[in-house]
């Protein structure tokens, strides 16, 4: 048995769904809680939706499903795995024992933290949301009334992203494009610099509002609004970059575990010349060191980074 669980801020866990893994009982319902997979498609599923972590019992007489195992650790999924399960096996790296509810489990993960520096982060983010927002005020009294005059309608984007463990939110900026921009989108896919499709991305886009919309986007004016999601805990300052829901269904195993952590406002790519980057592997590949190597002071480092990025103007962040 495979169950897919979410934790809320109070480190509470809800079981949100189980896998059978010797039969197939999907569709099903077993306590009111619903069975959502089987052996053959339990890694599809935890790819396509939002699971925060998995916990794995399976009798004594049956050996523990590596290929799952290895699988979540790959897309980045915290594991929990009955202790009955692992008892001959050693607490390594990014291993430690816990107790959830009556069992004794052996917990995996890409990066363990600890609660005193997920604190001192989620403290980070909320100083720095509230300064952000305070910077988004003062930047409304001005962006507002030119973006309007350029470009009737909304002065805010929003739009649905896939943050942590692939919960989606909605993401908020100051409006850079054009309102019929997703629809053009469309028509400019073959002039897409990203390979694969992986990302959007294309030199002298011109859905962007001719003067401030690329103004803005140059300075990173337009990223103010986000701090909003950091206050809300959607997002930190500093993270991966959230996928847009159709990057997210093109995405392999591999490349869900960007979403182990909370997206960022900026990050190790933006840092790393943003602009010059079309490979979407190398993307991803900064993201993984990211989190590999994550550390506050880490954190600390990308933020001036990312001061200097936005002084110098050397491609928005």
């Amino acid at each position: 048995m495979v169950s897919n669980i979410r934790k809320n801020n109070f480190g509470e866990y809800r079981i949100s769904g189980i896998a059978i893994l010797d039969r197939d009982l999907t569709g099903q319902r077993i306590e009111e809680i619903p069975v959502v997979a089987n052996r053959e498609d339990v890694l599809h599923f935890l790819k396509e939706n939002w699971v925060d972590e998995v916990f794995i019992h399976v009798p004594e007489d049956m050996k523990i499903p590596q290929g799952l195992v290895d699988g979540c650790m790959e897309m980045g999924i915290t594991i929990h795995l009955w202790m009955a399960d692992t008892a001959a096996q050693g607490v390594g790296m990014n291993q430690t024992v816990e107790k959830i509810g009556n069992y004794t489990v052996l917990t995996k993960s890409v990066r363990m933290i600890t609660a005193r520096q997920r604190i001192t982060k989620r403290g980070m983010d909320i100083l720095g949301g509230l300064v952000g927002i305070l910077l988004t005020g003062i930047a409304f009294l001005f962006v507002a009334p030119a973006i309007y005059i350029k470009s009737r309608g909304p002065v805010f984007f929003s739009q649905t992203r896939i943050g942590l463990n692939g919960k989606p939110f909605k993401i908020y900026k100051f409006r850079s494009m054009y309102m019929d921009a997703e629809e053009r989108k469309k028509e400019l896919l073959t002039q897409n610099q990203v390979q694969d499709g992986m990302m959007f991305k294309i030199d002298d886009d011109p859905r962007i509002i001719k003067g401030i919309g690329s103004f803005i986007r140059r300075t990173s004016i337009d990223e103010l609004p986000q701090f909003w999601n950091v206050l809300k805990g959607d997002m930190s300052l500093v993270g991966t970059r959230p996928p847009t829901v159709d990057e997210w269904e093109k995405y392999e195993l591999r490349h869900r575990k960007r979403l182990a952590i909370k997206p960022g406002i900026t990050g190790m790519w933006q840092v790393s010349g943003r602009t010059k980057i079309n490979d979407f592997e190398q993307v991803v590949a900064l993201d993984t060191k990211y989190i590999l190597e994550w550390s506050l002071w880490l954190d600390i480092k990308i933020l001036f980074k990312t001061i200097l990025v936005v002084l110098k103007r050397d491609g928005a962040v």
